[in-house]
């Protein structure tokens, strides 16, 4: 198992930044693949970012250009650096890690920080 802890969600005006933090309580490197997601009022929880063991990264494309997503092994923790915001981008920020046991795959959760981007 995996307990993931987010933070750095604010209220912050379009045009600025912010990094969220996800902090996971075993090594990130026995994690298969950790990511973002996020979910906005009457919508659908969607993909933001995500990065495998081996440092391979996927973004959706509304955030590429303008998202990143990073890691510190030495922390076990995964950054979101969200720069250039949009109103567009104001959800719940979930972070995810897909832990493998053999063939099988199990997802965790955090419990979500809130990002507000008022125009």
């Amino acid at each position: 198992q995996v307990q993931l802890v987010e933070s750095g969600g604010d209220l912050v005006q379009a045009g600025g930044s912010l990094r969220l933090s996800c902090a996971a309580s075993r090594s990130i490197f026995t994690i298969y693949a950790m990511g973002w997601y996020r979910q906005a009022p009457g919508k659908q929880r969607e993909l933001v970012a995500s990065m495998s063991s081996g440092g391979r990264t996927n973004y959706a494309d509304s955030v590429k250009g303008r998202f990143t997503i990073s890691r510190d092994n030495a922390k076990n923790t995964v950054y979101l650096q969200m720069n250039s915001l949009k109103p567009d981008d104001t959800a719940v920020y979930y972070c995810n890690a897909v832990v493998t046991t053999g063939p099988r795959e199990s997802a965790y959760w955090g419990q979500g920080t809130q990002v507000t981007v008022s125009s």
